[in-house]
Formats: C-alpha cells, sequence, structure tokens
C-alpha cells in the first residue's frame, strides 16, 4: 500500500513539475518574441504610424463611468465622462455634474473611474 501511494506522489510530483516548466517556457517565450505574421514573399515589413490623440483630448486625467436614471423605477444607464483632474474625487464631482446637466438626475453609483 505504502509503495503505490509513494509511487503515485511521485508520479504526480513528476507531472506537475513537467506542466509548470513548459506553462514557464510558454510565458518566457511570449513576453521575449513578438509574434511573427506570415508575410507574402518580397513584402517588406510596414512601419507603424505613430499613435496620437486627438486635439482636444485631455494628456491627463480619468475616465469615470457612472450608473444613472432618469426616472427613480428605471434600469440604470452607464454615463461615460472624461475628466482632466488628476484628482479621483474631483474627476468623479465633475461627472455627476455633467450627468445632472445632460438630464440625467438620479445618479446611482461609480462604476469606474480609470486614468487616462
Amino acid at each position: 500500500m505504502e509503495t503505490e501511494l509513494s509511487e503515485f506522489e511521485r508520479q504526480m510530483r513528476r507531472d506537475i513539475n513537467a506542466f509548470m516548466d513548459n506553462a514557464q517556457e510558454t510565458r518566457r517565450k511570449a513576453a521575449t518574441a513578438p509574434p511573427e505574421w506570415p508575410r507574402e514573399a518580397g513584402e517588406e515589413p510596414k512601419a507603424k504610424a505613430p499613435r496620437s490623440k486627438p486635439e482636444g483630448a485631455p494628456k491627463t486625467g480619468h475616465l469615470v463611468k457612472l450608473a444613472v436614471r432618469t426616472k427613480q423605477l428605471e434600469m440604470d444607464t452607464v454615463f461615460e465622462h472624461v475628466s482632466s483632474s488628476i484628482s479621483k474625487v474631483e474627476a468623479q464631482l465633475e461627472a455627476e455634474k455633467a450627468a445632472r446637466k445632460a438630464g440625467y438626475p438620479i445618479i446611482g453609483y461609480v462604476i469606474e473611474t480609470s486614468r487616462l
């Protein structure tokens, strides 16, 4: 009985180690090498265009998502507001004011606040 149990434990340990080594190797390869996409014969790699934000877009600030309603027994609607404030609380207050101005008198809760 003990030999079967110890053999089982050794086999499980080997399987777990093999799995972990394979997973670590896969993660290392994914982190170090960019994916290679097949190209047509004679095709040159395309240069990437620089990504830029539109002119009026703030470079810093927060994107605030609020759950808002126009009536008491209505489903929540997501209201998004982009604030140039670096303070989360100030960005939230600014978003609530903008939601009220847009015609949503009931502000439910903050869904998400993320940095730009």
